[in-house]
C-alpha cells in the first residue's frame, strides 16, 4: 500500500480504526479474532493503526499492544488523552490538565507495550485548560522521548492554530466524510496552510455509506448508534438517497459503495489518512482495497454533484456530545 505523510509522519494511505473491536459497536470482539484482524491489516500493508485510553476503557489500548507488539518498529499507533476516567465519571468528563497528560502517557506507553506513542491526540478540547499548556505539556513529553507527534481531535480552526504555535501538529483526527462535510469550511484551509495531515474517523458513516443499513436494521445493545440522531428509524430512511445515488455511481465504477467512500476521501488531498474499523476481515479487504481505486476528475465532479443535492437528516452526535467538538 502506498503511504502518506501527516507532517511528518509517514503511514499507510488507509490506516485501522481499532475502537469497533473493543468498544461501541456493542460486546467486544472475542480477543484471539480481533488479534486476526489487526494484524491481517498489517498483512495488506496498512501500517497506522488508532486506539484510545477511552476504548474499553483501556482494555483496545491492551488489545492493540498485544496484537502489534510483533511488529514494532514497523508500525505507527496513534492513542489518545483527555478524558477523565473513575468512578462516577461520565463519557463526557474531559481533563486535560498537563500533569495528568502525563499520567495518561505513561499508562498508555504500558498498555502499549512501546516504548514511545507515535502520535499523541488530545481526544476534545478541554475549555477548562488552555490549548497552549495542553500543546506545552505534549512538547515536554516529546523532548523526553516518550511521544513522537502531537495530534488533536475534532478542534476548531483557531484552536488548531494556536497550539501549532507552541508544537507543531502533526495531524487532526476529525469525523469526516460525504455526508459530514463541516470541515470543508475553515480546518481543512487552516490544514493545508499549515502542512497538517487530516486522519478521518467515521469515513463510512458509521456503516451508514456501506448501503448496508436501512430504517429496519437493529442495531445490538450497546452500540452507539443507538443514541445518535441521525440513525433513528425516520432519519436513515431520509437519508436513504444519499445511499441510493453513491450505489449507482459505485456500481459504475466496478466498485463497492464503501470503496467508492473511502477512495473520494483519499482524493481530496494527499495528506488525508481515512481510519476505517472493521471487526470482519472480508471488510478488511474490501477497505485495503480502496487504497488503489483511482478517480477520475469526471468522477469526483459526478460524486462532489450528486452529494451536494442531498440534504443529510439527523444530528451526528447527541446534543451535549455535539458542543464538545469544533472548540
Amino acid at each position: 500500500m502506498q503511504t502518506r505523510k501527516l507532517g511528518e509522519l509517514e503511514v499507510s494511505a488507509l490506516g485501522l480504526g481499532c475502537m469497533g473491536l473493543s468498544f461501541g459497536y456493542g460486546p467486544a470482539t472475542e480477543r484471539r479474532e480481533a488479534i486476526g484482524v489487526i494484524r491481517a491489516a498489517v498483512e495488506r500493508g496498512i501500517t497506522f493503526f488508532d486506539t484510545a485510553e477511552v476504548y474499553g476503557p483501556f482494555t483496545n489500548e491492551e488489545l492493540v499492544g498485544e496484537a502489534l507488539e510483533p511488529f514494532k518498529g514497523r508500525v505507527v499507533v496513534a492513542t489518545k488523552f483527555g478524558a477523565d476516567i473513575g468512578p462516577g465519571k461520565t463519557p463526557f468528563d474531559l481533563n486535560s490538565r498537563p500533569e495528568h497528560i502525563k499520567e495518561v502517557a505513561e499508562a498508555s506507553l504500558k498498555r502499549l507495550r512501546v516504548e514511545t506513542i507515535d502520535l499523541f491526540y488530545q481526544h476534545r478540547v478541554d475549555p477548562n485548560v488552555p490549548i497552549e499548556d495542553v500543546a506545552g505539556a505534549v512538547k515536554d513529553l516529546i523532548r523526553a522521548g516518550k511521544v513522537r507527534h502531537f495530534g488533536l481531535s475534532e478542534a476548531g480552526a483557531a484552536t488548531i492554530r494556536r497550539a501549532h504555535a507552541v508544537q507543531r501538529v502533526a495531524a487532526v483526527q476529525s469525523e469526516y466524510s460525504l455526508w459530514h462535510r463541516a470541515l470543508e469550511r475553515e480546518v481543512l484551509p487552516t490544514l493545508r496552510e499549515l502542512g497538517i495531515g487530516l486522519v478521518p474517523f467515521g469515513p463510512l458513516g458509521k456503516g451508514f455509506l456501506t448501503g448496508t443499513i436501512d430504517e429496519r436494521t437493529q442495531f445490538v445493545a450497546g452500540d452507539f448508534r443507538n443514541m445518535i440522531p441521525r440513525f433513528t428509524p425516520e432519519a436513515r430512511k431520509a437519508n436513504a438517497t444519499l445511499k441510493e445515488v453513491l450505489a449507482v455511481l459505485a456500481a459504475r465504477l466496478e466498485v463497492t459503495p464503501a470503496q467508492l467512500a473511502l477512495a473520494w476521501l483519499l482524493a481530496r488531498e494527499p495528506w488525508i489518512v481515512p481510519i476505517p474499523g472493521t471487526r470482519k476481515l472480508e471488510r478488511l479487504a474490501e477497505n485495503a482495497a480502496a487504497a488503489a481505486v483511482e478517480l477520475a476528475a469526471a468522477d469526483l465532479a459526478a460524486i462532489d454533484e450528486a452529494a451536494g443535492r442531498i440534504a443529510v437528516t439527523g444530528a451526528r452526535y447527541p446534543e451535549a456530545l455535539e458542543k464538545m467538538t469544533g472548540r
